[in-house]
């Protein structure tokens, strides 16, 4: 499955325990269609100590939502909407805006 979402995209989750939230991507699995956002879904492990940490305890950390859940605030119109491929008339591929039309970024 081909994500449309990037690393380091400002995302917005519209579904979930997190909706309404913004975040940066930080990892995609694109393998299992996840990614992982900064600031959202923490869950809680519980850690022995070991000889890479000194110390145990409970450890928050993001874990993976599902990329369908989440869409892409586009920087031109500080919107949250779907992506669409474009080919300009060089043969260039980019990632636009389906609201507004920018161009986004290069693919």
């Amino acid at each position: 499955m081909a994500l449309r979402i990037k690393k380091d995209d400002l995302v917005k989750v519209t579904a979930g325990k997190n909706r309404g939230k913004t975040g940066k991507v930080m990892v995609t699995l694109p393998d299992e269609g996840k990614i992982i956002v900064e600031g959202v879904n923490f869950t809680k492990r519980h850690q022995r100590p070991n000889n890479k940490q000194k110390e145990g305890g409970i450890i928050e950390r993001e874990t993976p939502i599902d990329a369908s859940n989440v869409q892409v605030i586009c920087p031109n119109c500080d919107k949250p909407t779907r992506i669409e491929h474009k080919r300009l008339k060089n043969g260039e591929k980019v990632r636009a805006c389906k609201k507004c039309g920018e161009i986004m970024d290069k693919v």
